[in-house]
């Protein structure tokens, strides 16, 4: 992650960003690849033990159909109380705490469908990838348009729009590989604990299909650092990076709906201090 943090500080153009903060925008760094061999991507340059597993809690809930504020808590998440507020909500016609149907528990386990019952992407990804793991479709969409477009006549249906979870995975020589894109990382603060979430879902769902779990890869699109990072971002790149922990799943677990933020077990982590009150653009 060291090295996107220099790219965007290098080549990153200050922009006006909704939340009211500038932000220096890099399109497209390079994309970070961790074969799960190696260690678990939990970032060594400032520690986050006290928080890593509420990002792991924070996938599973979702991957569960969680959509409110309560239904992220029984995961173990408790980051979204900003975005969950009746000012918030009721802007785009929602109850207080509730992310709305364009959000990503509705995405990945009720997917609109012309049909009528909502369509499960995990309970099917899961199931085609057994049945059929040669396959280069088994993908994940957290996007649903209709509920996500803005302008004239139009109502957003979801407090924040999807950044993260264009999923893509890939069976090879037994192997399975989760690529990650994501369309908008704040890349001090949120992309981290996204690390930490995706490579916990690609141990799982290796674990769930029979796979050796082999590497997670991550893409960013619109990576970006807020112009009040930029003194924690310098500290966070003089840093010497360490190497990364272990992460285990601790039981034999098959069904993804299942897994939870207590399903993994961290050991090995040798990180630096962390960094308190980095700026979070709400």
């Amino acid at each position: 992650m060291k090295n996107v943090l220099s790219q965007i500080l290098k080549d990153g153009v200050r922009v006006e960003s909704q939340q009211g903060t500038d932000a220096l925008t890099l399109m497209m760094p390079t994309p970070m690849h961790f074969k799960l061999e190696n260690g678990f991507p939990l970032i060594t340059e400032r520690s986050i033990e006290s928080f890593w597993k509420q990002a792991v809690g924070e996938i599973f809930a979702f991957i569960n159909g969680a959509r409110t504020l309560d239904e992220l808590e029984k995961f173990g998440c408790y980051w979204w109380k900003p975005w969950g507020t009746e000012a918030k909500c009721s802007k785009r016609g929602l109850e207080t705490g509730d992310l709305g149907p364009g959000s990503y528990g509705a995405a990945f386990h009720d997917f609109p469908t012309a049909e009528g019952p909502g369509f499960n992407q995990l309970k099917h990804i899961v199931e085609q990838i057994k049945e059929l793991p040669h396959l280069r479709t088994h993908f994940i969409s957290p996007w649903i348009p209709q509920y996500i477009g803005r302008g004239k006549g139009k109502q957003q249906k979801v407090v924040v729009a999807p950044c993260h979870g264009w999923m893509h995975i890939k069976i090879i020589n037994g192997k399975l590989t989760l690529v990650m894109f994501q369309r908008s990382g704040d890349v001090p603060v949120g992309i981290p604990a996204n690390m930490a979430q995706y490579a916990a879902l690609t141990l799982a769902l290796a674990q769930a299909t029979g796979y050796e779990p082999y590497e997670f890869i991550h893409v960013i699109s619109d990576a970006h650092i807020y112009v009040d990072q930029v003194p924690y971002v310098e500290e966070i790149i003089k840093r010497e990076s360490k190497p990364y922990p272990t992460v285990n799943i601790t039981t034999n677990e098959k069904d993804i709906f299942k897994f939870n933020k207590d399903t993994f077990s961290l050991s090995d982590y040798d990180a630096h201090p962390p960094i308190s009150k980095i700026p979070v653009a709400i």
